[in-house]
């Protein structure tokens, strides 16, 4: 699936592999995790295969995002856009969902 990234550090974690002060180890693990998985479907609706991920569809503030879950704590935060080329995925940001 066609992807971008919204934030200049989302694609230098992505590229270089830098960056990934979140959780140390498990926040950039999960994300070149979670990265490949996207890479790898078609089409959004195949997001539900992938068990591992726990998508969650966002509502309030991110209403019309995803979460996937890159760690026990972070998650991943995605928006879907739909172009005449089909799908893309927007690579929002990196947050830590706990307390």
């Amino acid at each position: 699936m066609r992807f971008r990234f919204g934030d200049n550090k989302l694609q230098e974690l992505y590229t270089n592999e830098t960056g990934a002060e979140h959780d140390e180890h498990s926040a950039g693990t999960g994300f070149c995790r979670v990265m490949a998985m996207i890479q790898r479907v078609p089409d959004s609706r195949d997001f539900y295969q992938f068990t591992a991920l726990h998508e969650e569809k966002l509502s309030g503030d991110r209403a019309g995002q995803h979460a996937f879950r890159l760690s026990k704590s972070w998650r991943l935060i995605i928006r879907i856009e739909q172009d005449d080329k089909g799908q893309e995925i927007v690579v929002i940001a990196i947050v830590d969902y706990l307390p």
